[in-house]
This record gives C-alpha cells, sequence and structure tokens, in this order.
C-alpha cells in the first residue's frame, strides 16, 4: 500500500507538469485581459474588478472541476482519454446516431488543432513580455526573443522529450506554489476582494454592464484554457493523480493568484498594466519572467505533444492520410514525433506572433477553437451517460444542459471576437476539418470503387485449384484492405510473373476502437485452401502497426515462414480524378493530393525494403 501511494503522489507530481501547464500560464494575463474587457483604459473600479474575478473563479469551479474533474474523467475508453477517445466510446454505443457522433468527433479534433497552435503563441509571448517590467530597456526585442524560444522548442521535438520531462513536474510544482506565494501576499490590498466569491456579483456585474458583458465573458473564459487537458493525458497518469494534482495544488493555487491579483489591481488605483509582474519586488520581476517563460514552454511542449498523439490517433481511425512516425523512446511508446506536423505547427505558431505582435493581440484569436471543442465533448459526454452508463434521462439531460449552457455562453461570447482575429482559429479548424471530411469520404468511394472491380478472392482460389500455375518456393504477403476480393497485387503478380508461391498470405491491417489490444487479440488467421490462408492483424487506435513483428506472432497459431524469405506485394494506385465520384472536382483534386503526399505503406508498416514488390495500377476516382 505504501508504494502505491507513493506511485500515486509521483504520478500527481507528473500531472500537475504535463496536465496543468497551459491552465497554469492562464494567470499571467487571464485577468488582465477580463479587467480590460469591462474598464478599457480606464482605472477599473472596485465592482469592476470583483464582477471579473467572481466570473473567472466560477467558470474555472464550473467547467474545470464540475464538469472535467468530476464527470468527463470518467469517460476513459480503456484508460485513454481525448475527444477521439470518446467519440470512439460514444460510437460504440449510438446506434442510430453514429454519423452524427463521427461528426463531433471530426469538429472537436479539428478544432484542437487551431487551439495547439494558438496556445504556445500566447503562452510564450505573454511570458516574455515580463520585460516590459523586468527590463524595459530591451522590450523591444521581445517579438524577436519569443521567436527564438519557440524556434528552438519545435527543433528539440526530434531528440524527444523523456529526459526533460522528468523536470516538468518539480519546476512547475514551483510556479503553482509561486503564483500561490504572490497571491497571498496581495490580499490584504483589499479585503473585498473576497465577495467575488459569491457568484451573483459576476451576474449583477453582467446585468449591469450588458454592453460589455460578452468581451468580459470571453477574456474570462482564457482563465480555463487548457481544461481539456485533463481527460488528453487521461491515459498517461491516471483519474486519481490528475485529481489530486488539482485539488490539492493547481485549483487553490490558482484561486490565491487571481484573487491576489484582483486585490493588487483595486489597491493600486490605475490602469491594469502587467499585474502579475507587478505584484512582486523589482528585484524579483527578471527571475519570475524567466520561471514565467519556463512554465509557457512546458505547457506549450504539452500541447506540442498532445497534437503529435491526436494526429496519430487519427490517422489509425483512417481520418488522415499515413504520415511519417518517428518514436524517441523505446522504453515509452507514447512518446513520438511526426517531422510533417511539427513543421506546420512551428510555421503557423511564428505567423501568429509576427502577424499579431502581442499576446493581446492573440488573446482575441483565442478562445473559439476552445470553446467549440468543449461543446463537442459536452454532447459526446452526453451520448456515454445515456447509452453507455445508462444513467437516467432526466440526470443526463440536466447534466447536459447545463453543461451546454455555459459552452455556449462562452462561445457566443467568443465569436463577438471573430473579426479581431477569432478568424484565425476558425480558419485553422475548417482546414483540418476539410481535410479530415475529403479523406474518409474519398477513401470509401475509393474502396467501393475498388471492390467493384476487383475479383473474390473465393473465385479466384477456386479457378487456380483448377488450373494451377507454376509454384515457386517461398511466402508471399498481399497486403489488402478488402479481405473478401483478391488484392490487385496478387492478379497483376499471375499475369505478369504467371507463377504462385508456395504460401500466400492476405493480410489486412485493422484498427479497432479500442486504444490497445492484447496479444491474444492481435492476431486472427484463417486458412482457406493449400496455398492460401487469411491473417488479419489488429492494433488499438493508440498503437503503431508493426507488421513483421505481428507476423512473427502467426507461429503461436500454425502459420510458420521466415519473415526475412518473405516477399511483401503492395498495390500503388495512380489515382485519376474524374467528374463522376461522387464528390466536386475540387475535392477530388484534394484527395488525390493527400494520397500522393501520404507515408508510403513500406515506411508506415515497417517492412523490410528490400523485400517489398510494389505493383502499379491506375483507378480513375
Amino acid at each position: 500500500m505504501p508504494h502505491k501511494k507513493a506511485s500515486t503522489l509521483a504520478l500527481a507530481l507528473g500531472a500537475i507538469g504535463v496536465v496543468y501547464g497551459d491552465i497554469g500560464t492562464s494567470p499571467i494575463y487571464a485577468l488582465r485581459e477580463t479587467v480590460r474587457a469591462a474598464a478599457g483604459e480606464m482605472i477599473p473600479s472596485e465592482a469592476d474588478v470583483i464582477g471579473a474575478l467572481s466570473i473567472i473563479a466560477w467558470a474555472i469551479t464550473l467547467i474545470v472541476t464540475l464538469k472535467y474533474a468530476i464527470f468527463v474523467l470518467r469517460a476513459d475508453n480503456n484508460g485513454e482519454g481525448g475527444t477521439l477517445s470518446i467519440m470512439t466510446l460514444a460510437r460504440r454505443v449510438a446506434g442510430n446516431w453514429k454519423p452524427l457522433v463521427l461528426g463531433l468527433g471530426m469538429v472537436g479534433a479539428s478544432l484542437f488543432f487551431g487551439d495547439s497552435i494558438i496556445t504556445p503563441a500566447i503562452s510564450v509571448l505573454s511570458a516574455v513580455e515580463g520585460l516590459d517590467v523586468a527590463a524595459p530597456q530591451i522590450d523591444h526585442f521581445i517579438v524577436p526573443i519569443t521567436m527564438g524560444i519557440l524556434i528552438g522548442l519545435f527543433s528539440i521535438q526530434q531528440f524527444g522529450t523523456g529526459a526533460v520531462s522528468r523536470i516538468f513536474g518539480p519546476l512547475t510544482l514551483i510556479w503553482f506554489l509561486t503564483l500561490g506565494y504572490i497571491g497571498i501576499e496581495h490580499l490584504a490590498d483589499s479585503w473585498h476582494i473576497f465577495r467575488a466569491l459569491n457568484p451573483l456579483e459576476g451576474v449583477h456585474f453582467i446585468s449591469v454592464h450588458p454592453d460589455v458583458a460578452l468581451a468580459v465573458i470571453g477574456a474570462a473564459f482564457l482563465a480555463v484554457t487548457g481544461a481539456e487537458a485533463l481527460y488528453v493525458d487521461l491515459g498517461h497518469f491516471g483519474r486519481k493523480p490528475i485529481l489530486y494534482a488539482w485539488f490539492f495544488v493547481v485549483f487553490p493555487c490558482l484561486l490565491l493568484n487571481y484573487f491576489g491579483q484582483g486585490a493588487y489591481i483595486i489597491g493600486s488605483h490605475r490602469p491594469v498594466g502587467l499585474p502579475l509582474f507587478e505584484m512582486v519586488d523589482e528585484r524579483m520581476a527578471l527571475p519570475l519572467v524567466i520561471l514565467a517563460t519556463i512554465a509557457t514552454v512546458i505547457a506549450s511542449q504539452a500541447v506540442i505533444s498532445g497534437a503529435f498523439s491526436l494526429t496519430r490517433q487519427a490517422i489509425q481511425l483512417n481520418l488522415l492520410p499515413r504520415m511519417n512516425v518517428v518514436h524517441t523512446s523505446a522504453a515509452q511508446s507514447g512518446q513520438i514525433f511526426m517531422p510533417n506536423v511539427n513543421i506546420l505547427m512551428l510555421a503557423g505558431v511564428l505567423l501568429l506572433v509576427l502577424g499579431f505582435g502581442s499576446s493581446d493581440g492573440i488573446a482575441s484569436a483565442y478562445g473559439i477553437s476552445i470553446t467549440g471543442e468543449m461543446l463537442m465533448t459536452s454532447f459526446l459526454l452526453g451520448v456515454v451517460m445515456l447509452r453507455r452508463w445508462r444513467w437516467p434521462q432526466w440526470v443526463v439531460g440536466g447534466l447536459t444542459a447545463i453543461f451546454v449552457i455555459v459552452d455556449v455562453m462562452f462561445l457566443v461570447s467568443n465569436l463577438t471576437k471573430f473579426f479581431d482575429g477569432g478568424w484565425v482559429s476558425v480558419m485553422i479548424a475548417s482546414v483540418m476539418l476539410l481535410i479530415i471530411v475529403t479523406w474518409t469520404r474519398g477513401s470509401r468511394l475509393l474502396f467501393e470503387k475498388s471492390r467493384k472491380a476487383e475479383v473474390p478472392l473465393e473465385t479466384l482460389t477456386n479457378s487456380l485449384e483448377r488450373h494451377m500455375p507454376h509454384i515457386v518456393e517461398g511466402t508471399a504477403v498481399f497486403l489488402t484492405s478488402d479481405p473478401q476480393s483478391a488484392p490487385t497485387a496478387l492478379l497483376h503478380s499471375l499475369k505478369h510473373y504467371k507463377v504462385l508461391h508456395q504460401q500466400n498470405v492476405m493480410l489486412t491491417v485493422e484498427t479497432a476502437q479500442r486504444p490497445r489490444l492484447g496479444a491474444d487479440e492481435r492476431v486472427i488467421i484463417e486458412s482457406f485452401s493449400p496455398h492460401f490462408s487469411k491473417v488479419l492483424l489488429r492494433y488499438g487506435y493508440m498503437e503503431d502497426p508493426n507488421v513483421p513483428r505481428g507476423l512473427g506472432e502467426c507461429r503461436k497459431y500454425g502459420l510458420k515462414f521466415d519473415i526475412m524469405s518473405t516477399s511483401f506485394f503492395l498495390s500503388r494506385r495512380t489515382l485519376v480524378p474524374s467528374k463522376n465520384t461522387g464528390m466536386p472536382v475540387w475535392q477530388d483534386r484534394l484527395y488525390i493530393w493527400l494520397a500522393r503526399n501520404s507515408a508510403d505503406a513500406t515506411s508506415y508498416f515497417r517492412l523490410p525494403t528490400g523485400r517489398v514488390v510494389e505493383i502499379g495500377t491506375m483507378v480513375i476516382l
């Protein structure tokens, strides 16, 4: 029992660094932007600060504590969390709602990519802006310094983050304790600040100031950005460590800092500047900027890793084309690097920093994608509660209504910033959604078209048994997505070489609707002829398909062959656009472009390159 408790505490410390890095950097800018939305460039009144703080405190309580910590974390898919995990969980029990559930998952995943580009930009830039207070003589270097830090952060991704991640927890713990201490030091600046604990103060502020209410609510949402990380990283740490970290460290330290900032703003009697950095002694301002920058780099690292993980899941679920995945750790399968995703994210982040130039500007772009993603999670959670947990309809309806109303309120308030920069996150999410929809639709149409043109496998094998071609020694493995039809590579091989291998394996790789599968669920073998057999290799959507290793497990089931004397036959399709494809011509061309630029099957399935034979065929799509 003591060992188990120590393990839980160690995981909780790790969760502080990875799970709460994003939400932990919000105090740098969240209250500042909320009070500015209420008072503008004027000196804020006590009522302005208390009303803004009340909205922030109760947003954190309702969204993070109630929705995510208490309810969403229960919706684990074999221990894994995240938008695609809850989507697959809901799809199993959705019945006639499956297309709707798939659509919600697609939208949620697309919105996450928008968030993953904006978070590093606003987090690091807001921390470096502390130089305005700590070293005003070099404040004109804020943007170049920020870009240098971001380039360095994305550059080290290829080396893996295993060693660095061990210090994430302790460093972020120091950051949270520092936030709490700074807040406590300034509570005495105005004891009236504790009136913000009353949610009616926030309601009263909104009712008295309807002209700025939406702007204030939208700015207050900055305090809960990163809440999705509780669920995304569920598989890495488990529910208990995440909850321990939230209730015993993160939640109290955040509240203490926000209330301390509020008291400081009231007591300072001046327009809002950079309160977090102004609250410390001049000698401590620069160390605080350095610590804040480290915290924002850690927060950005968590988001980047999350983007890699979500992309891999999407590929496994056939929502995106294949991309190269590099494993940066021999011990932990979850530590991966995706070069294409890394380059695209870095380009997007740098463009945001250059285009907006300040965290104030990027704050306008922040929010829409995150609130949209949270709304998708609320809908999917409702399906899980109703269909999987079988909770009473009135309970599910009541909880879902509360979550949806809160999410919609924040979404509408953030939409008011659409023309001030919010269009950026909408554009990123829209592009990703277009790619996902195009890929899934095009793949389905290609499968249907290919199946019509192919010969049933049973028909071919029966014909070969009657008129057997010349048999050569060895094993041939034909990769196919349709185990019922003869692979195109097999047909062309017979046509051109007029020989048949002694052992022919029709191999299909399938992704299950679970994150991971046990070894006993990996292989399914069906021998239906002396020379032919079907092999189905199954992988969870969090696993990488390693075909040679999977075929090695076939020995347990009586199918024996030497992997290094085996030939792998692949069909390489050349797609030609057509007006009769079922998709608009522009979407048809987009799908063909995605297919051409996807990772080749040889590297993706870890096939030995010297033993792969690719046979080309043309398909008019």
